[in-house]
């Protein structure tokens, strides 16, 4: 399998994939090896991971190039990710012992109640590229934590990304048998889906995520699922500063090229404050910098896929062809390389591709409403539903607006963001179960209640 520089177009690196024969046998090895990594304290369990983490600063550097190699993103957004996980695996680290250790329910002289924290096994975790050290530690820190093994299957477009987790896990003295990577695209994925797991856990599409699922399913073991979205947000009438505003949710629509899960899709401006509101938005858009992911001071790199580009020209097209105004960007640059100009699009409607099917590119659709009801039922017109966002002075009227949003996740004066502490997780086609906070720690285990009467 060759693996290509999204930017280049360049063959990188030469990799073998995996077959039915050799993931049988890495999964025999989890097998024996889970049982002794369970049998280790949870302490045992925290120092590894704890190397880990240290290694992931000491090798940033080396670990954002591979990165920006083979996913197209700016170095420092790869440096950026890197970061962003370490802080994410410093917060299991320091809640591990709270969450995953036994909890006493009842104790007195008679009856003592407890729960305790079992691990699933071996899981199956099938990966994705656009973040692969952020989704990637979502899933198999909290599990290796509790004490499951793992296979780990990276996205084809960030094998070598993959393969740098694998040997630093064991670089902090994790055991070989522990946590195996699997090699490969589709038919890889399918040889893992006909194999048993105790547990699977998908970051990906809406479609790839629904045929998991329904594979999975005659297995009865857990399978979470991270999907896309397609986030509404929403600028009130009463914010203050307009250009900052503006500034900070084109970011938030466009940063890592919008390869972003919970990037900001849809764009609702409240009448008072549009004409001013686009003006900055458009000159924030048109002084980035677009070019070779290596150059210091690019803002959009080359995209992963080129497969996406096709997608954004036809959203393109049909939101032309349906009335809307192209403002800037809107087509491919330069002959080489997955590069494509950040696009605003204006006068769009809810019926449109580009304002209801996931883009995930740099595009956006921007749509003026006469108030908040208008707002508000617009942003509910999704069959996604991971984030929504409203910028107001007022926290009151966005939790008014938030609360009836069926996201997992809501923004008040923020957007694009993920917390640690917070359950990270989405409803309807944007995936079933949570990652991060303790309910993403706890998402690996089994809980089982003990009885001991005297």
């Amino acid at each position: 399998m060759n693996i290509v520089n999204p930017a280049t177009e360049e063959i990188i690196a030469t990799v073998k994939e995996d077959d039915s024969k050799s993931l049988a046998h890495k999964r025999n090895l989890l097998k024996m090896g889970q049982k002794d990594w369970a049998s280790k304290t949870l302490q045992q369990r925290i120092l590894i991971i704890e190397k880990f983490y240290n290694l992931l600063g000491v090798e940033i550097e080396r670990l954002a190039a591979v990165l920006t190699s083979e996913v197209g993103k700016p170095l420092l957004q790869s440096r950026n990710e890197i970061n962003g996980a370490r802080g994410r695996v410093r917060w299991m680290l320091d809640h591990a012992s709270q969450y995953l250790s036994d909890e006493i329910v009842t104790d007195t002289p008679e009856l003592k109640e407890q729960i305790s924290y079992d691990p699933l096994g071996i899981v199956c975790n099938i990966s994705a590229w656009n973040y692969p050290y952020l989704v990637g530690v979502n899933v198999f820190v909290p599990a290796l934590l509790a004490g499951n093994a793992v296979m780990y299957k990276p996205s084809e477009y960030a094998t070598l990304t993959g393969l740098e987790i694998e040997k630093l896990l064991k670089q902090a003295g994790l055991p070989d048998e522990v946590f195996k990577v699997a090699i490969g695209a589709k038919e890889t994925g399918e040889h893992l889906l006909d194999m048993n797991f105790d547990g699977y856990f998908f970051t990906g599409s809406y479609k790839t995520g629904k045929y998991i699922y329904e594979r999975v399913a005659p297995k009865m073991v857990p399978c979470q699922l991270e999907l896309g979205g397609k986030d509404p947000l929403y600028v009130a009438d009463d914010v203050k500063d307009i250009a900052a505003v503006a500034a900070a949710t084109a970011d938030g629509a466009f940063y890592n090229n919008g390869q972003s899960c919970c990037a900001v899709e849809r764009i609702y401006v409240h009448e008072k404050v549009y004409d001013d509101y686009i003006a900055a938005f458009v000159a924030t858009v048109q002084s980035w910098e677009i070019g070779a992911p290596t150059d210091a001071d690019v803002y959009l790199g080359a995209l992963t896929r080129k497969e996406q580009i096709e997608v954004l020209e036809q959203q393109i097209k049909d939101a032309l062809q349906h009335g809307a105004l192209l403002l800037t960007g809107g087509k491919r640059k330069g002959q080489k390389g997955n590069y494509f100009e950040p696009t605003v699009l204006v006068n769009v409607t809810n019926h449109m591709k580009v304002m209801q099917e996931e883009s995930f590119g740099p595009i956006i659709g921007i749509m003026k409403v006469n108030d908040d009801t208008e707002a508000t039922y617009l942003m509910q017109d999704t069959v996604y539903g991971l984030t929504a966002a409203v910028y107001s002075e007022s926290m009151d009227r966005a939790k008014r607006i938030l609360s009836q949003m069926d996201s997992g996740t809501g923004y008040w004066n923020c957007c694009d963001r993920v917390s640690a502490g917070l359950p990270w997780s989405g409803r309807r086609h944007s995936g079933i179960g949570a990652t991060l906070s303790h309910q993403g720690l706890r998402a690996f285990t089994k809980p089982k209640a003990w009885h001991f009467r005297a």
